[in-house]
């Protein structure tokens, strides 16, 4: 028996400790996205069911309703009359923004995740220069010293330059 998609994602998402918190936050929402929208869609017919003007009155429709919904579409083709109908609507409507900003936020989260670790790799490359420049540095100023000693002797011994 072929395990299902649902199951297959949720043992993919329940072993993705190697993986980033904003990635797995992300995949979490998107499951329970698609969970509230199709059993937003399944409890909005019977609430719609009956009503005047209803225009949410399948499966199939309200499917449709529930996903322009939830990313705030709203052609405006299909609505709820029904004040249970409105409710589902808002949840719909509140777990398709929240989606979103989920989706965002892990989104900026990447981008400065790679620029926070580029930055940590220029910063030691800048320190590293930096010791080997001093290093540099002090085995320069260290020659200095000795040549100038070494002319001192000579201008005290009488051998250095005239002027």
């Amino acid at each position: 028996m072929q395990p299902s998609i649902l199951a297959a994602l949720t043992r993919w998402l329940a072993g993705a400790r190697r993986r980033g918190t904003h990635v797995r936050a992300s995949l979490w929402a998107s499951l329970i996205t698609l969970g509230v929208l199709l059993i937003g869609s399944w409890l909005v017919v019977p609430a719609e069911r009956g009503a005047p003007k209803a225009t949410i009155t399948s499966f199939p429709r309200a499917l449709w309703w529930s996903l322009e919904t939830a990313t705030t579409v709203g052609y405006g083709d299909m609505y709820p009359v029904t004040l249970w109908g409105r409710v589902i609507a808002c949840v719909v409507m509140f777990v398709g923004i929240a989606l979103f900003g989920i989706l965002t936020a892990a989104l900026a989260t990447w981008f400065v995740g790679g620029a926070v670790h580029e930055l940590k790799e220029a910063g030691a490359l800048l320190r590293r220069a930096g010791h080997a420049g001093r290093a540099d540095a002090s085995a320069d100023v260290e020659a200095l010293h000795r040549r100038f000693d070494r002319l001192e002797e000579l201008v005290r011994e009488g051998r250095g330059p005239r002027p």
